[in-house]
């Protein structure tokens, strides 16, 4: 009989390091996207107008392996009632809104207006995702960690969901018909307002959450096959590149990403630098535009012209800048939070 597994060892079991591979990949193609996009390079071909100029739908792949990663982590403890519900939540505004805070205030220093205070104000809350239509300028990117927040706040919900796998079926069916339905009728000219991000409405993503909630279902099994995943990857990735590149395709495409990546082969690549980056991929996705926009006001992104020197020059320095800030600025708030804990178990 085997005997209870350690802290540690459930650790390891729960970790895939094949997932720290697609993050990294992730946030490298979304400041790919930004630097380019914002840049106005004028840059053509395959490479940057199909890979590159999409690389911003990784976020639909965030919220998925989100949905998988707290799964990993906190299924079974819902499932079981072992869960302290308040220490749930506090983990998520521990997790997140110390950094989060940092960039907002920096934010505000950098592009004071009337307006930005009641955006920041918002973001503090960290529920700015339950808006009607937020439109937050304050670190605009972080609207993808608004609604992974709001899919933190339904995280029970959506637990039942999955207990059984008919129930979760019915779910991605549901949610993929809510999404459809969201592009058809609910976000046309007479319900929503202009420039509205369709992904930052939790009805539109839920589609994104179950399917990384299905994957977490069934993990066992797709981790165990070989070929299959592979293959189905590269079919995806056929589809996506060369035929259509809508949300749905992306979904499915982000499906085969993860299916992989918890294979053994989907270890390729793994390492503790992989690993390092990993930790704060979602740090260096929410501060890398504040590095771009530095860079900007010091006319660093067309040193060479508008050309592709400058332009591989600028996402190198911003995607440099943004790993050094993110892990520089976690260091203090780090020991800040591991200080606290430490006097609240003494109390």
């Amino acid at each position: 009989m085997v005997g209870k597994l350690s802290k540690n060892e459930s650790t390891v079991l729960n970790h895939y390091p094949g997932l720290d591979v697609v993050r990294v990949v992730a946030i490298v193609g979304i400041v790919l996207m930004h630097v380019l996009s914002n840049g106005e390079y004028g840059l053509k071909g395959f490479l940057f107008e199909k890979i590159i100029g999409t690389a911003g739908n990784f976020t639909i792949l965030f919220m998925m392996v989100s949905a998988f990663g707290m799964c990993c982590g906190y299924y079974e403890k819902f499932r079981n009632r072992t869960i302290d519900m308040e220490r749930f939540y506090k983990r998520r505004y521990e997790k997140l809104w110390p950094f989060f805070a940092l960039l907002c205030i920096l934010d505000v220093v950098i592009s004071p207006s009337k307006n930005s205070l009641y955006e920041v104000f918002a973001n503090f809350t960290l529920v700015q995702g339950l808006l009607p239509n937020p439109q937050i300028s304050v670190v605009g990117v972080s609207w993808t960690l608004a609604v992974i927040f709001v899919f933190y706040l339904l995280f029970p919900f959506f637990c039942f969901l999955l207990g059984t796998k008919q129930r979760a079926w019915a779910g991605l069916i549901i949610a993929g018909i809510y999404n459809v339905l969201c592009q058809l009728y609910f976000f046309d000219e007479q319900h929503i307002l202009n420039n509205f991000i369709e992904r930052e409405n939790i009805l539109y993503s839920a589609v994104f959450f179950m399917a990384g909630g299905l994957i977490y279902l069934y993990r066992e099994k797709l981790s165990n096959l070989k070929s299959v995943p592979a293959i189905s990857l590269a079919c995806a990735a056929v589809v996506y590149y060369f035929l259509n590149q809508n949300d749905l395709v992306m979904t499915f495409f982000s499906v085969t990403i993860i299916a992989f990546a918890i294979t053994r082969s989907g270890k390729i690549g793994s390492g503790k630098l992989v690993k390092w980056l990993s930790s704060i991929s979602f740090e260096v996705y929410l501060s890398h535009m504040m590095i771009y926009r530095i860079l900007e006001k010091l006319k660093v992104n067309h040193l060479f012209g508008i050309n592709a020197v400058s332009y591989g020059f600028t996402a190198a320095l911003t995607l440099a800048g943004a790993v050094a800030f993110s892990y520089v600025a976690k260091q203090p708030i780090s020991k800040f939070m591991k200080y606290k804990k430490e006097r609240v178990d003494h109390v």
